[in-house]
């Protein structure tokens, strides 16, 4: 009689299979190899949350030196571009409607006539609302200069009164503002986007891919044939999952290569730190495609079920909107989401140098979320199994 294999040998055997089922199908692997590459390349060059060169229409009904200039100083910085003159309003306002511009300057008559004067000048920024980041860009950038430009009319004002009456010094003091942006100073979108790119990766390797596989195993019957073997389902099982396992870790490690090389996203923490909470946060979307398999038959359903819990994690996980955002009731939701708590660890690890004691309750939820559903998934499917 021959002797039963061990279990080591049992459990290579399982991971070899899944490996070269896994390279056969074309499918799976488009989603290991070029998804990846393509999430990484699309969000990091094409998505970009920094407003500017914003088309403008101005009208300057006062044709003044002191309307010219504060103009020119407006469209410096460049968030404003300059596309057409109008010579009134309402021409301005049709190529808001139009698209031919996103925002329009009016200066009104009198209004040098009115700074001249010490009086208020009135300017008025009209924005086309239907892109929200943008025209939100635009305001600040012009209340901004307004600001600033007004506080510095104010203190000349105090300062010639103040000659004038012959005192020693200004009747007012003034408020120098200095501001200083950590962490991002560019205020660039890569590294602020990138981390959660990562976490998305992982849902398209491990939850979609796991699922459709063991639905595979079960569509196609090669499921029961492997069961009729002398091998615990405990080893069957670690040998589907494992490959999945280094395929995500590599994932990171690549995502995080390209990140820091292509795109100047900072690593400032621990890297052991960040692949601890990716072991973690792992164990989460594995035991979630394995549920889902479960449930599934064909692997278009397995896909399916993937992907309606892929969406709504990724839009409740803070990568592209804040939670603070959110209502409250929907804040509430998020904290059942493991995708939240990963991309909190990734970016606080590798934007702000942050180590385990500022990051330990998420990296906690993350390990309880893992623990609980990987054991809910894998209890599950030893009942399928029997």
């Amino acid at each position: 009689m021959r002797p039963r294999p061990s279990a080591a040998i049992q459990l290579v055997s399982v991971v070899r299979k899944e490996i070269l089922q896994t390279v056969r199908d074309k499918r799976v692997m488009f989603m290991l190899m070029v998804a990846p590459v393509l999430q990484l390349v699309v969000f990091g060059f094409a998505v970009d949350f920094t407003v500017d060169n914003v088309p403008t229409a101005v009208v300057d009904m006062d044709q003044t030196q002191a309307s010219r200039q504060h103009l020119r100083r407006i469209l410096a910085d460049g968030t404003l571009r300059r596309r057409l003159d109008a010579p009134n309003p309402e021409v301005s306002g049709r190529a808001l409607e139009t698209g031919e511009a996103a925002a329009s300057i009016i200066f009104p008559y009198g209004f040098q006539r009115d700074l001249d004067r010490g009086e208020t000048a009135e300017v008025q920024v009209v924005l086309d609302g239907s892109d929200p980041n943008r025209s939100t860009g635009a305001a600040l950038a012009v209340s901004r200069y307004f600001a600033q430009t007004g506080a510095e009319l104010a203190r000349e004002r105090a300062l010639s009164r103040a000659a004038a009456t012959d005192l020693q010094r200004p009747p007012m003091g003034s408020v120098d503002l200095t501001t200083r942006i950590w962490f991002n100073p560019g205020l660039a979108t890569p590294p602020f986007l990138i981390p959660g790119v990562l976490a998305m990766l992982l849902v398209v390797v491990t939850t979609i891919v796991t699922s459709m596989g063991l639905a595979r195993e079960r569509e196609i019957g090669t499921m029961e044939q492997v069961l009729v073997t002398p091998m615990r389902p405990q080893i069957l099982l670690l040998g589907k999952l494992l490959p999945f396992l280094a395929i995500g870790c590599f994932d990171v490690a690549f995502g995080l290569t390209v990140g820091a090389w292509v795109f100047s996203v900072p690593i400032r923490g621990s890297v052991a730190l960040v692949f601890a909470a990716t072991l973690c946060y792992v164990m989460t979307t594995l035991g979630i495609g394995l549920l889902i398999s479960t449930f599934s038959r064909t692997q278009q359903q397995a896909f399916l079920g993937a992907f309606l819990f892929a969406m709504p994690a990724l839009l409740l996980s803070g990568v592209m909107t804040p939670i603070r955002a959110m209502p409250e009731w929907l804040q509430l939701i998020t904290l059942f989401n493991p995708l939240r708590y990963y991309v909190v660890v990734m970016r606080e690890t590798l934007l702000k140098g942050a180590g385990l004691p500022e990051v330990w309750g998420n990296l906690m939820a993350l390990a309880v979320f893992g623990l609980l559903i990987l054991t809910s998934a894998t209890l599950r499917f030893h009942k399928r199994l029997a």
